[in-house]
């Protein structure tokens, strides 16, 4: 058995990837989306047609429903090959605007609806987790809409999520490891700060632990991987969300698996509860230099990268 067939006992695979023809190979359960790997992906030849093809379907239309109608595009020929779910983000500058992220994500929900997806069972909306956007998922949730809170980095993100009731959190291993390596600077040990030791796989095992301790129902998705390494640390982690790159390099390794998180043994801790306010929402965040960081830099670069995307459409409707 090779290492992601042996990861697959324990966790749902998803592909984290707006290339969906690789899917067919990995064979995930569901898969992930974002403004970065959708832009990505229509810069390559076989993947422009459906940017050209959507810009011209919908001229006259504003730009940001051009948008989202190229984003459902994508998710829709994801869904017809993967089971599962796909998730669909949310315009990364309304990060810190609930009522406008709620419209947003009411109007992907419609677009899938319209081209007949059943989205409870196969949509997520991403979200970012902001205090504003976490809200903004609670309101979702209650009106049925299912989500996927993005570019979470601290404890108390997680805590709040868990608290609004959101189908599914992505805490970002990767971003977390790279905060921290770049922090360290030369004084940086590599195979010190490896598997369980990273910092990123420490701060989803001790999300993981707390709910499952807690009887939180939200998913933890673990996501932004730099290596194989941070994948094995987190093996049992409800969902990982891998790179292309990476799931192959889990299916060329015949080397054992180690069943690392095991939600049983997790639940049975004694963890304290906590909770947030919105005032201490925002000062455990503010403490959390890494997270602040993170977090404004991710929202940064999707927002870029959207104004990217824009700037095609506008190029192909010329």
């Amino acid at each position: 058995m090779n290492q992601l067939d042996a990861l697959r006992q324990w966790t749902t695979v998803v592909a984290d990837t707006g290339d969906f023809k690789q899917l067919s190979i990995s064979k995930p359960q569901d898969a992930t989306t974002n403004p970065s790997l959708i832009l990505k992906a229509v810069q390559k030849a076989e993947y422009r047609p459906l940017l050209d093809e959507t810009v011209k379907a919908h001229a006259g239309k504003p730009l940001d429903e051009v948008i989202d109608r190229l984003l459902m595009r994508f998710g829709t020929e994801i869904l017809s090959i993967i089971p599962g779910r796909v998730s669909t983000e949310v315009d990364a500058r309304l990060s810190f605007d609930t009522a406008a992220t709620v419209a947003r994500g009411e109007r992907i929900v419609a677009l899938y609806k319209a081209e007949g997806i059943d989205t409870e069972k196969r949509l997520l909306i991403k979200v970012a987790s902001t205090w504003e956007g976490i809200e903004a998922a609670r309101l979702l949730q209650q009106k049925g809409i299912r989500t996927n809170l993005t570019l979470l980095f601290s404890f108390a993100q997680a805590v709040a999520c868990g608290a609004a009731g959101v189908q599914l959190i992505s805490p970002f291993v990767g971003r977390i490891y790279d905060w921290y390596k770049k922090s360290a600077g030369a004084k940086w040990d590599e195979a010190a700060s490896a598997g369980a030791n990273d910092p990123g796989v420490q701060s989803v095992r001790e999300i993981f632990n707390y709910y499952k301790q807690q009887g939180i129902k939200t998913e933890v998705m673990g996501a932004s991987f730099r290596n194989v390494g941070q994948i094995q640390a987190l093996a049992g982690c409800d969902l990982l969300t891998i790179s292309p790159e990476l799931l192959a390099e889990l299916a060329a390794s015949n080397a054992p698996l180690t069943h690392a998180l095991d939600a049983k043994a997790a639940a049975s801790g004694n963890a304290e509860k906590v909770s947030y306010d919105e005032a201490g929402f925002r000062f455990a965040l503010n403490e959390d230099a890494m997270a602040t960081e993170k977090l404004a830099e991710g929202i940064r670069a999707f927002a870029a990268d959207a104004v990217k995307l824009e700037k095609l459409m506008q190029e192909s409707g010329k």
